[in-house]
């Protein structure tokens, strides 16, 4: 899997583009300078990068050093500090207690680890922290405009609200979105959406 995305991360062409994920834009009234800002899965860093252009504090973590390579680069490219970290997020200690806000975009896992990790990046907020995830639904078979063709690694409504049941649920709801990010995700594609804080 590493390799799979050392490959993608090396094409010429940014993946996913270089702006932000439409829902995370969306959410910037809810941002504030300063905010210490984990992005989980940030790839090339696009969702990273927006996050320090709103003067966030920002670690991008990722599997792939080619990825996050490209990511300060894009960071370099307007001027802000985007600190970086090659990760399995499998087997990484995952901080506690340490950040304000945590950023999860179409990152996908196995069923029999998806519970624990979301867990673990409950924990890893600080007490009122926020947590902004969107992923693709089962739905999104049909639509073939991105995410995993593997209906086990898609997500719904009522799976994010047993994962995050500990948490106070500001918004979950499946929805229809047009997706125009870089070459693989373009089009209509059926995805979830969970604003979390925690207790």
């Amino acid at each position: 899997m590493r390799e799979f995305w050392e490959q993608r991360y090396a094409e010429e062409s940014l993946a996913y583009g270089a702006e932000a994920n439409a829902f995370l834009a969306g959410q910037r009234p809810r941002l504030r300078p300063g905010m210490q800002t984990l992005a989980v899965g940030d790839g090339q860093g696009r969702n990273g990068v927006w996050l320090a252009r709103q003067g966030l504090q920002v670690l991008s973590v990722d599997y792939s050093q080619t990825g996050l390579e490209r990511a300060r680069q894009l960071a370099s490219s307007h001027g802000v500090t985007l600190d970086t970290l090659c990760v399995d997020l499998f087997t990484w200690q995952w901080p506690r207690d340490c950040y304000d806000l945590i950023v999860v975009i179409f990152v996908h896992f196995p069923p029999d680890q998806r519970q624990r990790l979301h867990q673990l990046m409950l924990q890893a907020l600080k007490p009122g922290g926020l947590l902004i995830l969107e992923g693709f639904t089962p739905e999104q078979l049909q639509y073939k405009s991105g995410g995993p063709p593997v209906r086990e690694l898609l997500y719904d409504r009522a799976m994010l609200a047993e994962d995050f049941r500990d948490a106070e649920i500001e918004l979950l709801e499946e929805t229809l979105t047009e997706l125009d990010e870089g070459p693989y995700h373009q089009g209509t594609a059926a995805v979830v959406r969970l604003l979390a804080r925690r207790r």
